[in-house]
């Protein structure tokens, strides 16, 4: 069986900190970060008992690819890729907000919308939307970027109202965020997929607006598939997701959904694979390009030696 992260517990010259997020593991330097994107796999704000071969490998990869796509509308935090699992770039203090995204009336939005509220985040909703059909324009639903517990929505003039980002940083990050969503809607529709919503970061470094963290990947995004949308909208079925919403509707099946008492269900080597599998499938759909399994034989010390050839080199 394939090997996989699930943690690091490296000491780097200059480092000066560590931070372990849900999935991936933050050395900081005084001008730079140093991720590792573990194999770790979260759900209901929870973190799996076992590791999934690859999976970090297939982020760390996507986010990659549409980072250097959108490089051209707003500059992004990386400057380099030493490894499959890791990206280095530039530290920058984020701002307190991710900025979301919706094209598509779907999740979160969907289940505001079944409760009777026509608005979210101070945005209206049209009346007579199914789940599913597209918003007239796509819309802006931020959320707080909480340190701790889970993000909540968060409208556009609390943010101003609270002092959370300026009006002059606000307008630019709305202005991106649009500009980006179209880019990865149009890089979506010639692999056949729709990208519904998707959620964007930001942070600033000397002065300079950046985009951070991960962006377009199944973790960060919900993706339809284009053929058989209009005939699903049509008949009111399901719509066919490229997300790891399967992970999800797995832990739900065997009766888990993050909540007191409750027990994540076995992770049999076959669960595993399987995950593993559909991670690998959703990158091939995702960029078109077919998946190079990077050597797992010993994992950490090809990650470690990475940065550590990185950091003498630079």
């Amino acid at each position: 069986m394939n090997q996989a992260i699930k943690e690091t517990h490296f000491q780097f010259p200059g480092q000066i900190d560590f931070y372990k997020g849900k999935v991936r593991d933050v050395y900081i330097f005084e001008k730079e970060l140093v991720v590792v994107a573990s194999d770790r796999i979260s759900a209901f704000d929870v973190v799996l008992p076992r590791a999934i071969p690859f999976k970090g490998q297939v982020l760390n990869q996507i986010a990659a690819k549409f980072l250097e796509a959108t490089s051209d509308i707003v500059p992004n935090w990386v400057t380099a890729t030493p490894d499959p699992n890791v990206t280095i770039g530039k530290r920058c203090e984020p701002f307190k907000v991710e900025m979301v995204i919706r094209g598509y009336m779907s999740g979160h939005a969907a289940r505001e919308y079944k409760a009777g509220k026509r608005s979210i985040c101070g945005v209206p909703m049209p009346d007579g939307m199914r789940e599913n059909d597209p918003f007239p324009t796509p819309i802006i639903t931020p959320t707080t970027k909480a340190s701790e517990g889970h993000d909540e929505d968060i409208s556009r003039e609390d943010i101003l109202a609270k002092g959370i980002v300026s009006e002059e940083d606000y307008v630019i990050l709305e202005k991106y965020t649009r500009a980006l969503y179209q880019r990865g809607q149009e890089m979506a529709a010639e692999k056949g997929l729709i990208l519904v919503d998707t959620k964007y970061e930001f942070g600033k470094h000397d002065g300079k607006i950046y985009l951070i963290d991960e962006i377009h990947t199944p973790d960060s995004s919900r993706y339809f598939y284009a053929d058989g949308y209009e005939e699903n909208q049509e008949k009111g079925l399901p719509q066919r997701q490229l997300s790891k919403e399967f992970v999800r509707q797995w832990l739900i099946e065997n009766g888990f959904q993050g909540k007191d008492g409750q027990q994540v269900p076995e992770m049999t080597d076959e669960i595993v694979d399987s995950i593993s599998d559909r991670y690998i499938e959703l990158f091939e759909k995702i960029t078109g390009e077919k998946f190079q399994k990077a050597n797992t034989s010993n994992i950490t010390k090809r990650i470690e030696n990475a940065i550590n050839n990185y950091l003498k080199e630079n």
